[in-house]
């Protein structure tokens, strides 16, 4: 391997020279030029710009992937520059699943039907959850990695390169400072009255060196302070770009709420088509686990049952003593006739049910008022 000496000492010798200023400001025993006030408000705005930003992108990605593996596994396949397998989402898995054990179940029964109907609705909000994600990483995620990733790597680049150049400088207005003193003290007037003879030839000539001296530590601060402004001057420029950095991020953050409200529109829009659906299929579940069996010999006593197999006599009937239940009203529903009772949406009654009675109905009541009332209308609290 070919080796530049004379290039490694003198960047060693760079490093040393930067090290030492450093320090010595650190300690107090060095001045330091200080940038000017709208410069250091330019570098504080990056910063935070730097730091929300990096925290937003963060917890986004928590909130679209919530899996701290599947984010590894998909970061790993980025880095590779591969594309990562297709995954189906929670609720995609949750609708095969649903399916399945309705074939197995038998579609035709009610929970069989009712399970693939659902589970048709999961895998359509699976699906507008899938759509959701990839618009959100293309419009939202990839711009906020693409700043982290490239315009602030350039930035902080550029920043170091200013402080660097920022030690140079003061070094070298350090190096002025001493050659000026030592100069000086070397133009001295000599003291004639001194005990201890002194060269005065030799005195000349250290001041004829120090001259020089003055001179090389005058043009190196020229050179110094040119390279420092110069790159001062990029650098401003690329801070003074946080402010269209914001401008895209605010266009790209509007596209987030746009995928946003789509989705959970979608997502309303199944949900209702599936009640509407399931409002449609037979219901076999038991609603009450309190039902009657009339006494065999009631008929031969003459004793009538309040409910009749073809009429209900609303008047006769009395609200059990136990197996009473709170239900709330989900749908607004207006009474065919006299027998029913009119629900508005997000009400509670207290509902029941008695001997004989269709399953897909309940005795209602609010207040003096009762009737039946359909079960699909309802959501059963207690």
């Amino acid at each position: 391997m070919d080796f530049n000496v004379k290039k490694i000492a003198s960047g060693a010798g760079v490093f040393f020279t930067r090290a030492v200023q450093f320090t010595e400001e650190k300690l107090g025993q060095a001045e330091k030029t200080e940038l000017d006030a709208h410069f250091e408000n330019l570098m504080t705005r990056a910063d935070c710009t730097k730091l929300w930003t990096e925290k937003i992108y963060r917890q986004t990605e928590v909130l679209l992937q919530p899996n701290p593996s599947a984010r590894i596994e998909e970061f790993l396949y980025e880095k590779l520059d591969r594309k990562a397998p297709s995954r189906n989402t929670n609720a995609e898995l949750l609708g095969h699943y649903m399916q399945d054990a309705a074939k197995e179940f038998g579609p035709g029964t009610p929970y069989g039907s009712t399970l693939m109907e659902v589970g048709e609705c999961e895998r359509r909000l699976g699906a507008a959850e899938r759509e959701f994600l990839q618009t959100s990483a293309i419009s939202f995620l990839t711009p906020l990695r693409n700043f982290l990733e490239g315009d602030w790597r350039t930035i902080s680049k550029e920043r170091r390169l200013l402080e660097n150049l920022r030690l140079d400088l003061d070094s070298c207005k350090a190096r002025l400072k001493k050659a000026k003193a030592a100069e000086a003290k070397a133009a001295t007037a000599p003291d004639f009255q001194e005990t201890r003879p002194r060269n005065y030839v030799l005195s000349a000539s250290a001041s004829a060196l120090w001259g020089e001296e003055l001179e090389k530590a005058e043009h190196e601060l020229r050179v110094a302070q040119t390279e420092f402004d110069r790159q001062a001057e990029v650098t401003r420029l690329l801070l003074e770009g946080i402010s269209s950095t914001h401008v895209n991020h605010l266009r790209c953050l509007h596209e987030f709420v746009e995928a946003q409200a789509a989705y959970y529109k979608q997502c309303d829009f199944h949900v209702k088509e599936l009640q509407k659906e399931l409002s449609r299929l037979p219901n076999a579940f038991a609603v009450n686990s309190t039902h009657a069996v009339a006494p065999a010999g009631s008929a031969s006593e003459g004793t009538s049952s309040p409910v009749e197999m073809d009429t209900l006599k609303i008047e006769e009937v009395q609200a059990p003593a136990s197996g009473t239940r709170k239900a709330k009203v989900l749908y607004d529903y207006d009474a065919a006739d006299s027998s029913e009772l009119s629900l508005l949406a997000d009400e509670l009654i207290t509902v029941y049910t008695v001997p004989g009675m269709d399953s897909d109905w309940l005795i209602g009541e609010r207040g003096n008022q009762k009737g039946k009332v359909p079960v699909t209308y309802l959501e059963l609290l207690s």
